[in-house]
């Protein structure tokens, strides 16, 4: 039986919802704490959410944005919004399909059952912000074209995917590689990131791999972290003129 997730802050229609759904044979999930909601249903793993874009705390935009960026399941934005700007920035963030109330019973059904059968056999893709990776197969689907990642890649791959922009440490690393923490081999693990991280670069993917000194790893946008790095680049030549001067050089007082 398939899963639904309403994320819905007024009360009437979550029930509506939940009522209508439930008696179409789906098992239903209410939300109600918004502003964790990304990581509710990211745990949750329903086969579907359907969204509202006019929560209280959150924007159901950034719900989507983050879902989107962990994981593949399918978003029905449901909302009083008309606008086609946003219809189309909820479209730009991932959502599946946009329908705004009031909504006829047979029409939102109708949609319900369409977005689930455009998704079978899809529940072991995490989707990233320009490809798909299959977690049992990890073949990478990116450029409309599709590559089979080395095992340890696509280990490590789904390790930092499943994060989000949250840090993945080194022992959950480990754990993903060789299922153990026991024996952390840190030379052994710079290989395996070594080896996805030119990966990674020859198929020009979105993402780079990041390391945070002493604690772990994330996934990071391409741009951030090359501005990142000529950040890096411009404040240690003018460090060491200012250390040379005897003057304080204040970091904060550079953009980048």
């Amino acid at each position: 039986m398939k899963r639904i997730a309403v994320v819905e802050d007024e009360v009437y229609m979550r029930e509506e919802l939940c009522d209508m759904l439930q008696k179409d044979g789906y098992l239903v999930e209410a939300i109600t704490e918004f502003e964790d909601a990304a990581r509710l249903l990211a745990a949750l793993r329903p086969d579907l959410v359907i969204l509202d874009l006019n929560l209280p705390e959150i924007s159901g935009f950034q719900i989507c944005q983050e879902l989107k960026n962990k994981t593949a399941i399918p978003v029905l934005v449901l909302t009083s919004r008309d606008q086609v700007k946003d219809e189309l920035q909820a479209f730009q963030l991932g959502a599946d399909e946009y329908l705004t109330k009031p909504c006829r019973k047979d029409r939102l059904l109708a949609r319900v059952s369409n977005i689930l059968k455009r998704y079978e056999g899809r529940t072991n893709l995490i989707e990233g912000p320009d490809f798909l990776l299959d977690q049992q197969t990890y073949t990478l689907y990116i450029h409309n074209t599709s590559v089979v990642l080395p095992k340890n890649q696509g280990k490590l791959l789904v390790a930092l995917l499943s994060g989000g922009d949250a840090l993945v440490t080194t022992e959950q690393l480990c754990m993903a590689l060789w299922g153990t923490t026991e024996y952390i081999d840190e030379n052994a693990l710079q290989v395996n990131l070594t080896r996805l991280k030119k990966t990674m670069s020859a198929l020009e993917m979105k993402q780079r791999i990041v390391a945070v000194r002493g604690m772990g790893y994330r996934l990071e946008a391409r741009c951030l972290y090359e501005a990142a790095l000529a950040h890096d680049r411009t404040v240690l030549p003018l460090a060491s003129v200012a250390a040379g001067r005897g003057l304080l050089l204040r970091c904060h007082s550079l953009d980048f």
